[in-house]
């Protein structure tokens, strides 16, 4: 739906002189309130156009249309119904905010009814405040060719976004048929970068006509909102012509979310439905986080058989990432020196946003030495932060985690010696770069992946890591089916993890019976980007202790650049129950001091198992605990059942397995 603002001179000069009188002005509203409701009820499905305002000797009107078709045209046929004689009219294509404006404006005036009417009338009732946020924009009426390719060097994306404005640029809009054969999904963790590469495509794909319409909205989204599908349809109805960005913040375990799993799944499902509806009239730019591929794989299955093109940034060589920060120093009109380029590496390659951290510190340490000198001596925060102890909400989750006193001990060890590599860098003394990976051994359920999960916040919240997200991964995900894809697998994963934590679990499945096999390849690739990688990447491998022994020893280099082994012990006794309370807690579940000390026989005679589960036994048997607790109470009487017995474990609950066993998790009941 297209959305016009129309001013025209008024041609007419007794109808001119008549806008000072207040009756003449009255009983010509009331003219076009009837007439203009008449014409617009026999107006093509879709239109409405209305007179917004009259100054001295000109009227500005609004044009609602569904498609491109000429609103200068229909609006002159609208003015003659009404009487309205006017001369060089002219049609800017506007906002649905300005369009409203323009409606209320017209109601205050008289010249419409009710402007909710007819944003009702208009299926555009939901956009009025009630329904979906959204924000919105309008690209340039012409676009510069060059300029836009300029972008795809500038933001060191020529190997996805060059090659897709060549396809946009090579093809010819067809005046009979509109649709979009592809839409598009933009990976990049960078705020700035996400909006010139959105606004590049959507430029594009106006200037070649398969865009109708200038406007283009935008939608924000994180688990835990609630858009229903009727909010969704309404936004693509008013975008018909035009495009929506989809811009997805938050991180890639949708559990993680504060609990909104279910919500966040059931957003996006909600919200490609409607992309899917309005998948020929309406372009759709997914914006995602590098890391997020579990969120984008949602996406594709629930996009089916729509074509998307994916869109990201290059990791850059040293002569390309100089010319990026040659740019931003042309953008901030800085002249650029040796010590900015200094931290590039030769054998190294760089994502924009380390760059762009790169720069932003030379930047600040310029303006107060050379542009500013009189700051010199003013400290940087950063570097009086880094002797600060480790702080941040995710380090105090860390502590306050049951068990694990010798993990936190080895994770203490580990982020004050990162913090005082980076310190010796800050005071300029040379180093040896420092290994940062480490490895998690422990038997399944004690807390490996979710420590793995803070640890990664931690050194984000203490400065340590630029972007501190964890990118979980199995063999599976690093082996290729065939002959050379394994070590561009292994080599794209780090490149998703850059500036986080790569997780690798049961990292000995990598190790095959002979050797040169793809597990090989996929250790020796490893090796290298663990050491290509080593300032901005954390490398954790996880697994049972026994076996991670021959997984160290398989590659030469590779025990070399493990900087810390971190023990991850069986739980005891006491410790199970208290993680089954604080389970319980966040469930609203109590449990009686016999449920209590049912629940530690249970424990003990489960240690003694060899597949012992740990804290995934503590969840499964208080599930089981569940189930029993619902047969005791649906065989007492409906009277005697209250909201305390609803949430209270009895002893008779909690099931004590038999020696040398474990329970399994029920399916059903």
């Amino acid at each position: 739906m297209l959305f016009y603002k129309v001013t025209a001179i008024l041609a007419d000069e007794e109808w001119a002189e008549q806008n000072s009188d207040r009756r003449t002005r009255i009983e010509r509203a009331r003219r076009i309130v009837r007439i203009g409701e008449e014409y617009n009820e026999k107006c093509k499905a879709g239109s409405y156009v209305f007179v917004s305002d009259f100054g001295s000797n000109d009227a500005v009107c609004g044009v609602i249309m569904p498609d491109a078709e000429n609103p200068v045209k229909l609006f002159l046929s609208f003015a003659d119904s009404i009487g309205l004689y006017v001369k060089d009219p002219a049609a800017v294509e506007t906002t649905f905010s300005s369009i409203k404006n323009l409606l209320s404006t017209a109601e205050c005036n008289g010249y419409i009814e009710n402007d909710n009417d007819v944003l009702e009338r208009m299926g555009l009732d939901r956009l009025g405040g009630r329904g979906v946020d959204f924000g919105e924009n309008l690209l340039n009426e012409t676009g510069d060719k060059e300029a836009l390719y300029k972008v795809s060097r500038d933001l060191l994306t020529e190997e996805s976004l060059r090659p897709e404005l060549d396809r946009v640029f090579s093809g010819k809009s067809s005046s009979r048929a509109f649709g979009h054969p592809v839409h598009y999904m933009i990976k990049t963790d960078d705020r700035e970068t996400r909006k010139k590469l959105s606004r590049t495509l959507l430029q594009a794909l106006y200037d070649v006509g398969r865009l109708k319409s200038r406007r283009y909205c935008f939608i924000d989204f994180r688990p835990g909102h609630d858009f229903s599908s009727v909010s969704y349809d309404a936004l693509y109805k008013s975008l018909e012509g035009g495009a929506l960005i989809v811009r997805y913040n938050a991180g890639d375990d949708l559990e993680e979310e504060s609990g909104y799993a279910d919500s966040g799944i059931e957003t996006v499902s909600s919200l490609c439905e409607t992309m899917i509806k309005y998948r020929n009239r309406v372009l759709t730019v997914f914006c995602l986080p590098r890391a997020s591929e579990k969120v984008k794989k949602l996406f594709y299955e629930n996009l089916g058989a729509v074509g998307v093109v994916e869109i990201e940034e290059d990791l850059a060589d040293c002569e390309k990432s100089s010319g990026y920060l040659r740019m931003l120093c042309r953008e901030s009109r800085i002249r650029p020196d040796k010590k900015l380029f200094a931290k590039l590496e030769s054998e190294k390659r760089y994502l924009p946003d380390e760059l762009r951290a790169f720069f932003e510190e030379w930047y600040n340490d310029k303006m107060k030495t050379s542009v500013f000198p009189q700051y010199k001596d003013v400290a940087v925060c950063r570097k009086e932060a880094v002797k600060d102890s480790a702080r941040g909400t995710a380090y105090d989750d860390l502590r306050a985690m049951i068990g694990l006193a010798e993990a936190k001990k080895v994770i203490d060890k580990a982020l004050n010696y990162y913090k005082m590599q980076r310190l010796y860098k800050e005071k300029g003394i040379k180093q040896d770069r420092p290994a940062m990976h480490m490895v998690f051994t422990g038997n399944p359920g004690t807390a490996k992946t979710t420590v793995a999960r803070l640890f990664s916040r931690i050194m984000r919240e203490n400065g340590l890591l630029s972007k501190g997200h964890l990118v979980e991964v199995g063999r599976a995900d690093l082996v290729g089916r065939y002959v050379g894809w394994t070590a561009k697998t292994v080599k794209e994963k780090f490149k998703t993890a850059m500036g986080g934590v790569l997780f690798i679990d049961e990292a000995y499945s990598l190790v095959d019976d002979r050797s040169g096999s793809f597990g090989d390849e996929a250790i020796n690739t490893i090796v290298q980007e663990m050491e290509n990688h080593r300032e901005d990447l954390v490398v954790i491998f996880a697994g049972y202790t026994d076996k991670m022994d021959g997984f160290l020893d398989k590659n030469p280099g590779l025990r070399s650049r493990i900087a810390f082994h971190v023990p991850f012990a069986d739980y005891g006794v006491g410790e199970l129950c208290e993680i089954a309370k604080h389970i319980g807690k966040s469930k609203g579940i109590i449990f009686t001091d016999g449920a209590v000390e049912r629940l530690a026989d249970a424990f003990e005679a489960a240690k003694s198992a060899p597949d012992f589960g740990n804290g995934r036994f503590v969840r499964n048997l208080l599930e089981i605990s569940r189930m029993n607790q619902a047969s005791r109470i649906l065989s007492m009487d409906a009277d005697s059942v209250d909201e305390k017995t609803l949430c209270v474990i009895e002893a008779e609950d909690v099931e004590i397995p038999v020696p040398s066993s474990v329970p399994k998790r029920r399916i059903g009941f």
